[in-house]
């Protein structure tokens, strides 16, 4: 029945977000495989180091970035596995790249309540968040990706 219920609000979402659903949870699953291996050998894949890519969206960017957004957002939460923010955002690159669209991946660092150590993932194209905004502004950047791609 939940599954069901489920179904049901992903109809809820436009034809186009909704056709990227299955491609989403793909590189979901993908990514979450990938990040079980030390992250120095994931590294090279997310991008050069220490660079941020333009905060201009390109026109025909736009819808590209907002659907992938949609994407991601909703299937993470319906995965059997943990889609943590780190998982959704390298997803989201990958999606992005394969559109051939730029984007940054940021990994910061915060406190908790407790006064622990935590750590956040969100991903930047152009001018929108693709994910992890949501707290992004409570975690100091620590590392920064940008996916830079020839020109199209």
């Amino acid at each position: 029945m939940i599954t069901l219920q489920r179904i049901r609000r992903l109809l809820v979402y436009d034809k186009a977000a909704l056709a990227l659903i299955p491609e989403a949870l793909w590189r979901l699953l993908l990514v979450r495989i990938q990040l079980m291996f030390p992250f120095a050998k994931v590294a090279p894949q997310l991008g050069v180091q220490s660079k941020e890519t333009s905060t201009v969206s390109q026109e025909t960017d736009i819808h590209h970035i907002q659907q992938v957004t949609k994407a991601i957002r909703v299937i993470s939460r319906y995965t059997p596995w943990k889609s943590t923010c780190m998982v959704r955002a390298v997803a989201g690159l990958k999606m992005l790249e394969k559109r051939g669209i730029e984007s940054t991946l940021y990994m910061g660092v915060a406190r908790d309540k407790q006064g622990q150590m935590i750590a956040h993932a969100w991903l930047r194209s152009g001018a929108y968040y693709v994910s992890g905004d949501d707290v992004m502004k409570n975690f100091v950047v620590v590392k920064k990706f940008a996916k830079v791609l020839q020109a199209k």
